[in-house]
């Protein structure tokens, strides 16, 4: 791969969520991400549709036994940043903690990334995103007026925990370019779904945020900022705010002009609930599509994950790239001087065991000695 991050090494111990995407942005961008998987009892040969593990290399190492930690602290001696997503305590007692990291190579970034962080009552209980984000602000103002709704596993496991783990260690990174010295980068998400909460938080502490779900003006509370359905049990996404838009989409409807007048009057927003409601309806979606695509009505049109690929503005910037059989998200984002390359196929359990412990240093007897013993795993 190429970009802006080319020769930066990353270890990946490898885990499930937000971890895994975390590795893939990185790797994205041109960073070698070696992904250290488990050793599996009987090696996958099929190539997973999965694009988490693209563009990265594998080795499967047994960490649990005598001496495979070793393995792994000699990586380090040439590594720019490594990242787990264990419980707090489990790379202590595996020997990967910060401390044996940093006695390696002093200079490591070492990114931690957990739901409820390093420390705190809750550090080492079990969670799920549902959970971390359930006590930041965050779950509570996002649904439908009698309850909260999950927005799948992007508030928390990717913006709080990913993508602040990944502008956490880019940041550590140029410190320790400068300094010489590495730091631990402490990522959890409740942290990190607080931080992205800032804007609401000073909404509410403003007195223009209610502590009600569907009663403010991007949670679905008004008219012109919710999604409608029409003639053909599609979905169109009204986002009209300002009012020249909301003129806009007055006017795609081919609605009485005197709405516009009354657009922040919340006593006549049921009222234009209906109308709305009604006027949609009577058109399919690929008709509202065409009336409002040439206006700035900020009008779109929902997509399922099968029809965004071929969406015109989608495959005019290439935001999905085929591998591996389907369609997914391309790297993002665009750099105009280091542009990023093709991402390579997702990889294979242990698939460049051999590889990595030969750039280490290995000998191929000490190579095969390792796999023999089972504390590393080589694809065939």
């Amino acid at each position: 791969m190429s970009g802006p991050l080319t020769g930066i090494r990353v270890i990946e111990l490898a885990g499930i969520g937000p971890g895994p995407l975390a590795g893939q942005l990185l790797a994205d961008l041109g960073a070698d991400v070696i992904s250290v998987d488990r050793k599996a009892e009987t090696p996958n040969p099929v190539r997973p549709k999965d694009a988490n593990r693209r563009g990265k290399r594998s080795i499967a190492v047994n960490l649990k036994a005598e001496g495979a930690s070793g393995i792994i602290l000699k990586l380090c001696e040439t590594t720019d940043i490594l990242i787990e997503g264990f419980r707090p305590g489990v790379a202590e007692r595996l020997g990967l903690g910060p401390d044996a990291v940093h006695a390696i190579n002093p200079g490591l970034v070492y990114g931690r990334l957990t739901g409820w962080g390093q420390a705190g009552p809750l550090a080492d209980r079990a969670g799920h995103d549902i959970n971390y984000i359930s006590i930041t602000g965050a779950l509570a103002a996002i649904g439908e007026k009698d309850r909260p709704v999950p927005p799948l596993n992007l508030v928390g496991d990717y913006a709080g925990g990913s993508l602040m783990l990944v502008y956490g260690v880019m940041a550590a990174l140029i410190s320790a370019r400068s300094t010489g010295k590495g730091q631990v980068v402490d990522a959890a998400m409740t942290d990190g779904s607080a931080a992205i909460m800032s804007l609401i938080h000073s909404l509410h502490a403003s007195g223009i945020w209610q502590d009600r779900r569907e009663a403010n003006i991007i949670d679905g509370g008004t008219p012109f900022y919710r999604c409608y359905e029409t003639a053909d049990n599609g979905f169109m996404a009204v986002g009209a705010i300002e009012p020249q838009f909301f003129a806009e989409l007055i006017r795609g409807l081919g609605l009485d002009e005197s709405w516009c007048a009354r657009q922040y009057d919340a006593a006549g927003w049921p009222d234009m609930q209906a109308e709305f409601e009604r006027a949609f309806a009577g058109r399919t979606r690929e008709e509202w599509t065409a009336i409002f695509e040439p206006t700035d009505a900020c009008v779109s049109p929902v997509l399922d994950m099968s029809e965004a690929p071929s969406h015109p503005h989608n495959a005019a910037r290439q935001t999905f790239v085929e591998i591996d059989g389907f369609a997914q998200p391309a790297p993002a984002p665009r750099f105009s001087g280091t542009a990023a390359g093709r991402p390579s196929s997702a990889f294979f359990q242990g698939e460049h065991t051999r590889a990595i412990l030969t750039e280490a240093g290995y000998s191929e007897d000490e190579i095969s000695t390792l796999i023999s013993d089972g504390k590393v795993q080589a694809a065939q």
